[in-house]
């Protein structure tokens, strides 16, 4: 019970009980700062979280839990590395270590692990470092040898209170509106918030036992508009086409049958943060409260309220965590950087010797002590391998439903699901997509507010009307 208590954080909130309803929330720095932190949680994550959450019923996000189940269903055969599969359903943040000073940790995913090759002597000469096991060394061997990161100097230092915040700055007050727009407190702020209409604060505070119920509305934008299916450009090397089968009646997709490329487009969406999905979405849709809440932190004045420029790029242009994007990825979205990583101590065995990074240097050894610095092996590629690949094995032919649930492909199972679906063979017919960056980011969008993300993405126009 201290242990949770420790935890918790305090709020004041105005409530309406006539009406049972949450009219605003008075905040400090430490829940402001967990709430502009969900901008930088990949969706993988959240879908994570929400799926082990124990209290019904179960937040269905477009089609996002059925990928994220199918990923988990998926052999590990079909993956590039054994890693693969932990990246998408366990994809880490960017923002990760400004996250861990957050004074409500909400990811509850592992903290990272270091590995080196198990050759002893002059670390096999290729001078790499693992942040997942299994991996294979250049030399061939397994890079199980773990090792532990010293902790920074900074880390032990003590901040005052100005200084405790992760986004935003410290002895700042803010008010939160039921609809999770953060203002700085103020009376005319305070009038502002009494005119909502979305509840997620209600929800949270006064009605602890449910989850939110969202509407139709919410998470399917269904408006039929001209096709937009087209035919591929032909023998362009590299490109992502994906043959579609589509009920001309109901004028729906009915599944498609695609190569590793568009399952490794669409299984990257797991590891996308939210922000970046609400930055996208601004000029086509809006998802209420999540977008009123990626507004407010573009709205803050950054040196009255937010820690500096780089931390508020962080919340309203996150990057994907490093090693988790490829080559010639559709939707170009940047990652991060890892930090150096370099090995101190280090005499052919594990006595004594600690990972640092950032040039961090143990008070345990002395300041002349040798400094080796280590490359961050790819855990998507093989040993040998030259090119950033996605994580998904090829070549391989794999069977997409509408609402992304993705099996290896049989014609067996494809007959079935359109049985399922009522559909005739005589009613359907099959076009060929290019899936280009435009269409990448449209599919993203489609999966995150909709249950039918192929029809929405590639016959449908997402309508801007709608929320």
């Amino acid at each position: 019970m201290a242990t949770e208590e420790a935890k918790a954080i305090s709020l004041k909130a105005l409530v309406d009980k006539e009406n049972n309803r949450v009219i605003f929330a008075e905040s400090d720095v430490d829940f402001t700062d967990v709430l502009f932190s969900f901008l930088t949680m990949p969706m993988g994550t959240i879908i994570r979280l929400i799926s082990n959450h124990n209290q019904p019923p179960t937040v269905e996000v477009g089609c996002m839990k059925n990928l994220y189940e199918s990923i988990k269903n998926l052999d590990m055969q079909y993956f590039r590395t054994e890693a693969c599969k932990t990246m998408l359903l366990c994809p880490r943040n960017a923002a990760a270590p400004q996250n861990k000073r957050l004074k409500l940790q909400i990811d509850d995913g592992e903290l990272p692990r270091y590995f080196l090759c198990t050759t002893d002597g002059n670390l096999s000469g290729h001078k790499l470092l693992s942040l997942y096991p299994n991996a294979v060394c250049e030399c061939g061997r397994l890079m199980n040898r773990t090792i532990e990161l010293s902790e920074k100097a900074e880390q032990k230092l003590v901040f005052d209170a100005r200084d405790r915040g992760v986004f935003v700055k410290g002895l700042t007050q803010f008010i939160i509106s039921d609809e999770l727009q953060v203002k700085p407190s103020s009376i005319l702020t305070l009038l502002k918030c009494s005119m909502v209409s979305k509840k997620p604060l209600t929800e949270t505070l006064l009605k602890r036992n449910s989850a939110p119920k969202f509407s139709i509305e919410d998470f399917d934008q269904n408006i039929y508009v001209e096709s937009t299916v087209e035919e591929p450009e032909s023998n362009v090397v590299g490109k992502i086409h994906v043959k579609l089968i589509i009920s001309k009646s109901k004028k729906m997709v009915c599944c498609a049958e695609a190569s590793e490329k568009f399952v490794d487009l669409v299984s990257s969406f797991l590891t996308v943060p939210l922000g970046y999905i609400i930055k996208e979405m601004q000029n086509s849709i809006s998802k209420g409260s999540l977008t009123n809440l990626y507004n407010s932190v573009q709205e803050l004045d950054v040196d009255k309220y937010l820690k500096s420029n780089e931390h508020k790029e962080m919340l309203i242009s996150p990057k994907l965590a490093p090693d988790f994007s490829y080559e010639n990825h559709p939707l170009g979205i940047k990652e991060g950087l890892h930090p150096t990583y370099s090995i101190r101590g280090y005499n052919g065995y594990n006595y004594g010797m600690k990972l640092t990074s950032d040039g961090e240097i143990p008070s345990a050894f002395p300041s002349t002590s040798d400094g080796q610095v280590l490359i961050v092996k790819d855990p998507k590629s093989h040993f040998k391998e030259a090119t950033r690949g996605g994580f998904v094995a090829g070549p391989a032919m794999f069977t997409v439903t509408d609402n992304l649930i993705i099996t290896p492909m049989s014609q067996v199972q494809s007959l079935s699901l359109l049985n399922k679906l009522k559909v005739p063979l005589s009613d359907t017919e099959e076009f060929v997509v290019h899936v280009d960056s435009e269409k990448a980011l449209r599919l993203l969008m489609a999966s995150f507010v909709s249950k039918f993300a192929l029809t929405n993405a590639f016959l449908r126009e997402l309508n801007p009307e709608q929320s």
